[in-house]
C-alpha cells in the first residue's frame, strides 16, 4: 500500500493518503526525539527537577547541577537517600528499615545578590548531612533528606510547594516535615504561609525576623528581638559614652534588615537618640536598583558626632564594606573604642579575616555580636558539652571529605541547619515509639509510620513546662524547646544567647549570665 501511495502523484493525493503520511511523520518525530531525550539522559538537573531561570527547581533525593563548591555534598546526600531506600526495598542484611522523608527547602546556587552565600549553602548542608547521618545510626525509622531548590532568589517556591504537598499524600514514606528556609524575605513569607495551609511543619534555622510567623513555622534560632535584649544586658553592663548611630539598609524588599532596625529603635531610642543620629544605605543583596554598600555619609556622620555605639542593621554580607570605609577615616579623634552592634546566627568569617580585623584595628572599632552560637564553644582545648561533641564528631567527618571553607562552623549555619533538622527527626521518633509501643506483630514486620500531622502534633506538646524539660531539643547550640501551640509564635525558649566581641578582649567578656529566650538572664529562669 505505501509503495503505490507514494508512487502516484501528489495531486491524486485523497484525504486518507494525507492522514496516513502525517502520521508517518509525526511517529518519526517522535520516535527521534525520545531517541535525542535516551542519548542526552534527564539532563543537569535530573529527572525530578526542572530548569527555570538557569536554577534547576523543584524536590529530588538524588544528585543535579547546582554550584561546583557543593556538589560533592549533594552527591553525598543522594548517596545516603539511596542506601536508605535499600534498606527498606532490600537490605542486603538484617531487618528492613522504613524511612521517612525532610526537605531541605533552600537555594542551591548563588551570585552577589542571591539571599544565600556559595559559604552558607555548603555549611548548611554540610550541618544536615551531619544530623541526617546521625539520625540514620539510631534504631526506629530512617531518614532521606530531599533537596528541594527553590531558586536563588526563592523565588521559585510554587512548584516546589506543589510537590511536597505529594509526597505528604505518600503513606509508604511519608514527608513529615520541612527544614531549610532560610532568609527573612516577603518571598519566605509566601512559602511557610503556604506549607502552614498543607499543614506541613517547618522548621527555620536562621529565621531571626521576629515578625515571621505561622502555625505550622518553628524556629530554632532566636529573633531580632531577642538578640537585641541581650545586647542591652551588655550595654547595661558597659555603657561607655552613650553616643549611638544607627545605620540601616533601607531595602523595601529586606524584611530581615527593616525588622532590625525598628527592634533597635524600639530598644535604643530613648538612651541613645538614633531617631535623630542615623543613616541608610543600600544592601547589595536583592535585585533593587542602584550603587550598594554607599557607606560615606554614616561614617562622616559617626566621625563628626564622635559616636562609640553604632547599632548596624543590615545583613553580614555588607558590614565588612563598611568596616572598611571606616579604616579610611581612622579614629576620628575619638578617644574611646568604637563598638559595632549586630546580631545574626554567628560571626560570618569574612568579618574575622585578615584585612577586616586590620580595619578593626585602624579604626579603633569592634564588633560585638549577638549571636545563635559562640565560636569560644568549640575552640582548641575546650571540651564541648553534652550533643555539641557528637555533632562535631559527625561534622568532622563531613568536613574532612569535602571543601568547607574556613571556620566553617564559625558563622553557625552548619550548626543550627543540625539543630533544625534533629528536631523534626527527635519528633518523628518520639511519635514513632509512641504509636508502636503496644504492637505485637513478629519483629521485622512493617511499623505504623508517622504523618506529618502526627509530627505537628508532637511538636507542639509543650517541652518546657515550669522548672522541667521534658522533651527539650539536646542541640549543637544549647538545650532548648516550646511552650505549647502558638506560645512565643512558635519561636524556641531558652535558647542561649551568647554576646561575642571580635577582636575578643584579654581576659574574655564579661561574665555575666547569659541571655536565655523569653526566660531573661536569671540563671534559674530555664531547667538546668
Amino acid at each position: 500500500m505505501l509503495v503505490r501511495l507514494f508512487r502516484r502523484h501528489p495531486r491524486e493525493w485523497g484525504p486518507v493518503e494525507w492522514l496516513v503520511v502525517l502520521g508517518i511523520g509525526a511517529l518519526a518525530a517522535a520516535v527521534i526525539t525520545a531517541l535525542v531525550l535516551l542519548v542526552r539522559g534527564p539532563g543537569p538537573c535530573g529527572g525530578d527537577l526542572e530548569e527555570i531561570g538557569g536554577d534547576c527547581v523543584g524536590v529530588t533525593e538524588g544528585a543535579f547541577k547546582a554550584d561546583p563548591e557543593i556538589a560533592t555534598l549533594i552527591q553525598a546526600v543522594a548517596d545516603e537517600n539511596a542506601r536508605v531506600r535499600e534498606g527498606w526495598e532490600s537490605p542486603s542484611s538484617g531487618p528492613k528499615i522504613p524511612y521517612v522523608r525532610i526537605a531541605l527547602m533552600m537555594p542551591f546556587t548563588a551570585d552577589e545578590h542571591s539571599a544565600m552565600t556559595t559559604d552558607m549553602i555548603r555549611r548548611g548542608l554540610a550541618g544536615a548531612l551531619t544530623a541526617q547521618r546521625q539520625a540514620n545510626s539510631f534504631g526506629g525509622p530512617h531518614y532521606q533528606l530531599l533537596l528541594a531548590p527553590d531558586g536563588r532568589n526563592l523565588d521559585q517556591w510554587e512548584p516546589v510547594v506543589d510537590r511536597l504537598a505529594e509526597l505528604a499524600k505518600d503513606r509508604s514514606a511519608p514527608l513529615v516535615g520541612v527544614t531549610g528556609i532560610p532568609s527573612s524575605t516577603p518571598e519566605t513569607r509566601d512559602t511557610i504561609a503556604a506549607l502552614s495551609k498543607l499543614k506541613i511543619p517547618t522548621v527555620g534555622p536562621v529565621i531571626t525576623s521576629a515578625d515571621m510567623n505561622s502555625t505550622y513555622f518553628f524556629k530554632t534560632s532566636p529573633n531580632n528581638d531577642q538578640f537585641t535584649r541581650a545586647l542591652k544586658l551588655y550595654l547595661d553592663r558597659n555603657p561607655a559614652d552613650r553616643k549611638g548611630f544607627l545605620v540601616w539598609d533601607n531595602r523595601d524588599e529586606d524584611v530581615y534588615s527593616k525588622n532590625l532596625r525598628g527592634v533597635f529603635e524600639r530598644h535604643f531610642n530613648d538612651t541613645y537618640d538614633l531617631s535623630s543620629h542615623s543613616s541608610p544605605f543600600m544592601g547589595s543583596s536583592g535585585t533593587a536598583e542602584g550603587i550598594p554598600q554607599r557607606f560615606t555619609d554614616a561614617v562622616q556622620k559617626i566621625c563628626n558626632e564622635k559616636s562609640d555605639t553604632v547599632f548596624f542593621a543590615g545583613r553580614d554580607q555588607d558590614l565588612p564594606a563598611f568596616v572598611a570605609r571606616l579604616a579610611q577615616e581612622g579614629t576620628c579623634g575619638r578617644t574611646s573604642e568604637l563598638r559595632i552592634l549586630k546580631v545574626g546566627i554567628g560571626l560570618e568569617p569574612t568579618l574575622t579575616a585578615k584585612a577586616p580585623t586590620r580595619w578593626l584595628e585602624e579604626a579603633e572599632a569592634r564588633i560585638v555580636d549577638a549571636s545563635a552560637v559562640d565560636p569560644a564553644w568549640w575552640a582548641e582545648g575546650t571540651e564541648p558539652k553534652k550533643a555539641l561533641g557528637r555533632f562535631l564528631d559527625g561534622f568532622n567527618e563531613v568536613k574532612d571529605d569535602h571543601t568547607l571553607g574556613v571556620k566553617p562552623l564559625d558563622d553557625g549555619y552548619a550548626v543550627m541547619y543540625h539543630d533544625a533538622f534533629t528536631l523534626l527527626a527527635d519528633a518523628v521518633d518520639r511519635t514513632f515509639t509512641e504509636i508502636n509501643e503496644n504492637d505485637t506483630r513478629t519483629p521485622g514486620a512493617a511499623r505504623y509510620l508517622p504523618s506529618k500531622d502526627d509530627v505537628y502534633h508532637t511538636l507542639v506538646f509543650p517541652s518546657i513546662s515550669g522548672s522541667t524539660c521534658s522533651s527539650c531539643l539536646v542541640g549543637a547550640a544549647g538545650t532548648y524547646g516550646f511552650e505549647g501551640p502558638d506560645a512565643n509564635d512558635q519561636w524556641a525558649a531558652c535558647k542561649p544567647v551568647p554576646v561575642v566581641e571580635y577582636p575578643p578582649r584579654p581576659g574574655g567578656p564579661d561574665p555575666s549570665p547569659v541571655y536565655r529566650t523569653y526566660r531573661g538572664a536569671d540563671p534559674d529562669a530555664c531547667p538546668s
